[in-house]
């Protein structure tokens, strides 16, 4: 009898993961097609760069006026905006393309549809979740590769520092992106709550004033957002020394409480 038993819970077991690997192809497939998300996941980040780069003068130019034992000396402009831009990749998919995709399936019932058939319903969060992180992914890896081809960008001083960094920015930029997903119902609701979080933390992040010319208070105020606190952290990994303990702690510190959070909240109606 308990021979029995396992065989038909191995059995469920293996249909649900060959019914998982169909569905994450199903959804990449379906998600490729939207042009918009393709573009913004994967070749925004190099586009933005090349933009800066090249039609902003003096951005490829070494910074001498900096003083000789700072960080800055000799370092291009745009090399100072590179993390800056590697955060943005991971806030682009979480806060824009994540809540929509969910609100999206929320209004037309597909959520509520798949939790009626043996498939779990978690799998299609799952499922998107894989796609938006691999997507990142391809698209920092462009835009590392754009970089170097384009500027001769200069190499990471503390490349533990400058991953771990990076992780912990996708873990609590997803969270925050899973909280918005959680509660909005509508694809417009998300995309305007998803605008009014994501633009500010781009601005927190150093967007507009990257690296050196950066004032104080939006340091200040920067280091306490999840955005913000990945780009100067990366950026501590790209040219400074030490460890971000702070920028880690707050990054660590939004992912504890937004992604228990999340799913707490999450409404598949």
């Amino acid at each position: 009898m308990t021979t029995a038993v396992a065989t038909r819970t191995a059995t469920r077991r293996g249909g649900r993961q060959r019914g998982f690997g169909l569905l994450l192809r199903t959804e990449t497939v379906v998600w490729l097609r939207d042009f918009g998300s393709v573009f913004f996941g994967i070749l925004f980040p190099s586009v933005i760069l090349l933009g800066v780069g090249f039609g902003i003068p003096g951005m490829r130019e070494p910074i001498t006026d900096a003083p000789a034992d700072s960080p800055w000396y000799g370092v291009t402009p745009i090399a100072t905006y590179l993390p800056t831009v590697l955060a943005m990749a991971v806030g682009t998919l979480a806060i824009m393309s994540l809540p929509v995709t969910f609100a999206t399936f929320r209004d037309k019932g597909v959520l509520r549809r798949l939790s009626t058939t043996p498939m779990r319903p978690q799998a299609i969060i799952v499922a998107h979740l894989i796609i938006n992180v691999v997507t990142t992914l391809v698209g920092v890896a462009l835009a590392l590769v754009v970089a170097q081809l384009a500027f001769g960008i200069v190499a990471p001083t503390q490349l533990a520092v400058l991953l771990g960094a990076f992780a912990l920015g996708m873990l609590a930029m997803f969270s925050l992106g899973m909280l918005i997903a959680a509660l909005v119902n509508k694809p417009s609701t998300a995309n305007a709550v998803g605008s009014l979080v994501y633009f500010p933390l781009l601005f927190l992040a150093g967007l507009w004033t990257p690296g050196p010319i950066m004032p104080d208070i939006v340091r200040q105020v920067g280091q306490f957002t999840p955005l913000g606190a990945a780009a100067q952290a990366m950026n501590t990994g790209w040219f400074g020394d030490g460890v971000p303990l702070l920028q880690y702690v707050v990054m660590a510190a939004y992912t504890v409480v937004l992604l228990p959070l999340a799913i707490r909240l999450f409404r598949w109606t």
